[in-house]
Order: structure tokens, then sequence, then C-alpha cells
């Protein structure tokens, strides 16, 4: 543990508040992104060290802005009356305990469902401390092995057992995934998995894994095949296995997976590989001010 009030954290924050974006967001899955889109707001910082990070910008680059309790609880209004259809509260662990102040500051104003969006690595402490604060808990669970955790996500400790435990408290907290007559999410568990080239095996594993934990309708999954090298996977030769698309077989042995063990949820068209779904972000406040009001 770090007293990040002194320290930097493993996850590059310190007690700042600190994002790179918000804005209505159109990309997640449909029953999130409905109508005008997700109200999202992506945190600087990460738990994991992903090498083929899509954000790396602000996972791992520092990029974003310091806001105060106060204004991230003025950002969740502003998105609510910009039409957002929840509250999508990207990579947000390195922060809870301020975002838990902000939603306490927007009670009684905010009136659309909070998602927690995160990368699955949290500790059960953390979700059970967001308990009645979170609607949708939209986790991403991306290893069964905790060999392939450590060398591509950096990840510290035990993770697929970290990982299960969190989903299990989430799935606890807000039960069975209830939707509106619009086919809205309004309370439940997404877990995503993005299916990554040369894993597939592990990937089957994960969905062994999910199945002896939950009756395919506590939760929903969301299989992802939008895999594109960047960052550290492009540039690093120790990574060159990943260092490509996922093929269509690699996807579709695990979709067909899921749908022998009774899933429901989403799956990915293979054009969502594609660079171009990866948001800006900003390293400014005025700079992302300046760019909403020139859409």
């Amino acid at each position: 543990m770090v007293n990040r009030h002194e320290h930097t954290g493993f996850c590059g924050q310190c007690d700042k508040i600190r994002i790179a974006r918000a804005a209505l967001h159109l990309w997640e899955e449909p029953c999130i992104s409905i109508g005008l889109g997700s109200g999202a707001v992506f945190f600087s910082g990460c738990t994991l060290r992903c090498c083929f990070c899509q954000n790396h910008e602000i996972s791992h680059g520092g990029k974003g802005f310091t806001v105060t309790t106060s204004e991230l609880a003025e950002i969740f209004l502003r998105l609510q009356s910009e039409g957002a259809e929840n509250i999508n509260l990207v990579s947000p662990t390195p922060f809870v305990p301020s975002i838990i102040e902000a939603l306490d500051i927007a009670r009684g104003k905010l009136r659309i469902p909070v998602v927690y969006n995160c990368g699955g690595f949290e500790r059960v402490e953390t979700i059970r401390a967001l308990e009645g604060y979170v609607d949708i808990y939209l986790p991403d669970i991306k290893y069964f092995s905790d060999e392939y955790a450590k060398e591509y996500s950096g990840c510290p400790g035990s993770y697929f057992e970290t990982a299960i435990s969190a989903v299990r408290e989430m799935q606890n907290q807000v039960g069975k995934p209830r939707f509106d007559e619009r086919g809205k999410l309004l309370k439940g568990v997404i877990v995503r998995h993005m299916v990554l080239p040369t894993l597939r095996h592990d990937s089957i594993e994960v969905l062994k894994a999910l199945r002896e934990n939950f009756e395919p309708d506590e939760i929903l999954l969301s299989l992802m095949s939008q895999y594109v090298p960047m960052y550290r996977a492009v540039s690093e030769e120790r990574f060159k296995k990943i260092n490509r698309r996922v093929s269509t077989f690699e996807y579709n042995s695990v979709l067909d997976f899921a749908r022998e063990l009774g899933f429901d949820g989403y799956s990915q068209e293979r054009s969502s590989s594609d660079e171009c779904f990866v948001p800006e972000f900003f390293g400014s406040e005025q700079e992302a001010c300046s760019h909403e009001n020139s859409n």
C-alpha cells in the first residue's frame, strides 16, 4: 500500500483527480451507448501495465489534467444535461474515494445509472466501498493464466483470482442484468474479454472459469475482437507474438465456445479492429474545452 498523499502509486497517480476526456461516447456495448451515448469520463493512470494498451497516452503516458471533486460532480451533471444515458467511469480505480465524494455532491441531481468501467484487477475492498454508488459494472477479465498477465500486463500479483473475486462481489451487489423498455441497461454486470492473438486457448479457460462462477443469466458477456497492435506490442521484439490482429478463426472459436456455455451478451464486427475507435485525449482543461466548443 502507498500513501498517495505523499507518493505516486503503481497506477502512476497521486491523490489529485486527473482526467483526460469527458464527453458523450458511442463506442461501448449497445445497452450502454444507447441514445446520444454514454457520458464517459476517462481517468488518467491504471492499475495494470498492458503492453498493448490503446489508451496508453493516459494510462501510462501521464496525459490528463487535474479537477477537484466539486468540478468532477459538475462534469457528471453536465454530461447528464447533454443527454448522456449514464455516467461511464473509465479506469477510475486510482480515484475511488474522490469519485465517491463527487457522487455524494451530485446525489439528488444525478438521475442516470453510474457505470464502473475497469480493467478487472480490483481489490474486493474497493468494490465493497462502491456499493450503493454503482449501478453497472463493466470489468475486463483479460487472462486466465497469471503468466500471461505478468508478461503482457505487468501484473504484480495473482491476476485471475483477484479479478474473479472482484467480479463476484460486483454481481452480488447489483444482481442480474435489468433493462428498461428501450434496451438500456439499468443494473448488472457485463464482463468484457478481448481475444488476443495466439491466446485463444487462454480465452477458453477464462470462459470456463466464468461459467464455473456464474449462471449464464447472472452476467452478460462481451467478447471483443477489437485488438490492434499498439504501444509496446509494436515496438518491442519480445511482444512479437501479439504484434498482429486476431484472426477470424481465433475469434470465432472463442465466440462459438461462449455460445455453447449459454452466455448472452455481445460480440464485435471485425471492423472494430481499427485505431480510429481510440478517442482523443487532452492534456489540459483548456484544450478539452476548446475541442468541446468546436464540435
